[in-house]
């Protein structure tokens, strides 16, 4: 396929982003369910909280996967800087991810009630680490990392541990548990779904004070991410959007339409992704204190046509992923029923 003036640099920046950001959106409510897992009570709410997303979670990480494939295929140096500098960070990320599925799995095959109650701590452990070292991570893209001359990260793990990537980490946490309130309230009825209700707002506001202090720090002390903004202001229709779509949810909730409050949080989280992209371009590893080594969307690519082969596997494999995911979601649609099967 020949894509001619194309800038697959350009395409390949989107699309990678598009891919994290089906991530965030879809495994963000798995996460966020097991952060609130132990504000349940008794065994049978805490078996729906699991079993409202035990259809899926594995489906949403194949986002996961498939971005990090992507980067590394497109952007080779990058995917090498990144996961050697993060080494520590990743394999923990990996370890609660591991150990949140275990969890998942585990908690059912016995009676004990002790031996629920440690898989309970577990899988609510494993999705707060989880979305707190994904934060971290995002932060520290944010921030920039010290890069020498090669491109390769020249820090240590601490160094990864700053204010801003921790209080990001804590905004993440916050952006998941409010997400995957409303899943819950989505698939739940009863007792549980009230209760579940109230627990939204209270996410919600936890968000909102995360997300203005995380913006006052970004503009305060990272003005390379707020520069694209400042310069382009038809550019602040996507942070309009995402204040409507979060300021939308408590109204869809209060009138009981949670499918459209889900809409509305799956909305926010876009646009947060887009306002992450917009104000990163062209880097994709900013490079702090030195920008002038930051790994670019076009000094750290692969050759075109590796980008032309790659892009042409793509528009043939994410159709794919997106129509079992839709299939997924189609047959595992309402709320949740326990039987013998169920986790």
């Amino acid at each position: 396929m020949n894509f001619g003036d194309l800038d697959l640099n350009t395409t390949w920046f989107v699309l990678i982003g598009v891919l994290f950001a089906g991530y965030a959106m879809l495994d963000g409510f798995d996460l966020g369910v097991g952060a609130l897992h132990l504000f349940t009570r008794t065994d049978e709410e805490r078996r729906i909280m699991v079993n409202s997303i035990g259809p899926v979670w594995d489906g949403n990480e194949v986002w996961l996967v498939t971005g990090g494939g992507a980067l590394f295929a497109a952007f080779p140096i990058v995917y090498a800087t990144v996961f050697s500098g993060f080494y520590l960070a990743f394999m923990l990320l990996l370890a609660a991810l591991i150990f949140r599925a275990v969890a998942i799995e585990f908690r059912s095959k016995q009676p004990m009630r002790w031996w629920r109650q440690m898989w309970d701590i577990g899988f609510s452990l494993g999705s707060l680490a989880s979305s707190f070292l994904i934060g971290v991570t995002m932060g520290n893209i944010a921030w920039g990392i010290p890069l020498d001359e090669r491109g390769e990260y020249a820090g240590g793990f601490l160094a990864l541990l700053h204010p801003y990537s921790l209080w990001l980490g804590v905004t993440t946490v916050a952006l998941f548990m409010m997400h995957g309130a409303i899943y819950a309230v989505m698939k739940t009825d009863g007792q549980l779904q009230d209760k579940l209700r109230g627990w939204v707002n209270h996410c919600i506001i936890f968000f909102i004070i995360c997300y203005a202090i995380t913006t006052m720090a970004t503009l305060l002390y990272l003005p390379h991410m707020a520069a694209r903004l400042r310069a382009h202001p038809a550019l602040f229709s996507v942070a309009l959007l995402n204040m409507l779509a979060i300021a939308n949810i408590p109204r869809e909730i209060h009138h009981g339409r949670d499918f459209r409050a889900f809409l509305s949080s799956c909305a926010a989280m876009v646009a947060l992704m887009a306002l992450f992209g917009l104000e990163l371009y062209p880097n994709l590893v900013y490079s702090n204190p030195n920008p002038e080594r930051s790994l670019t969307a076009f000094n750290a690519a692969s050759s075109p046509k590796t980008l032309g082969i790659m892009l042409t596997i793509a528009l043939i494999g994410v159709p794919v992923v997106l129509a079992y995911t839709v299939s997924i979601y189609w047959i595992f649609r309402g709320k949740v029923k326990l039987d013998k099967t169920s986790y």
